[in-house]
């Protein structure tokens, strides 16, 4: 007999800190930084508009006479980050994830921000199932 796949919700960062399309890309480093967290979903109001990650700043960052205070979270992000429903059964999140090489995943809700899936999420998950399928 086997178990359903489980879905996203039971693995993925539950309320996420988001950052404002116009803050600045040093507010958001301070935000990632005091969080230990390397990804940032960037809204415009209550709408998903990117995904800003560490990479990004640090890149845009290293690009002479960039100024960090002066430069905004959509300067920066990736826009329309691959997003997902709650429900999403976690093999299809993982696999678009490999296939894509994408490291995180915006889980929306009624076009919400409900939480965030990371490749180290990903990583906890797969040891979770690892263990309750597969273990002694």
């Amino acid at each position: 007999m086997t178990k359903p796949i489980p879905t996203i919700d039971k693995y993925m960062t539950t309320s996420p800190l988001t950052i404002a399309h116009d803050a600045s890309l040093a507010n958001a480093q301070k935000v990632m930084t005091e969080n230990k967290i390397r990804h940032l979903p960037v809204v415009n109001g209550d709408s998903l508009v990117g995904i800003l990650t560490d990479r990004d700043i640090a890149l845009i960052s290293s690009i002479a006479g960039t100024d960090p205070h002066k430069l905004q979270a959509s300067d920066a992000m990736t826009p329309k980050p691959y997003t997902t429903s709650p429900k999403t059964p976690i093999d299809e999140v993982v696999t678009t994830m490999a296939e894509q090489k994408i490291g995180s995943v915006v889980v929306m809700d009624n076009a919400h921000v409900v939480g965030i899936f990371t490749a180290v999420d990903a990583l906890g998950a797969f040891a979770h199932l690892l263990q309750t399928r597969l273990g002694k």
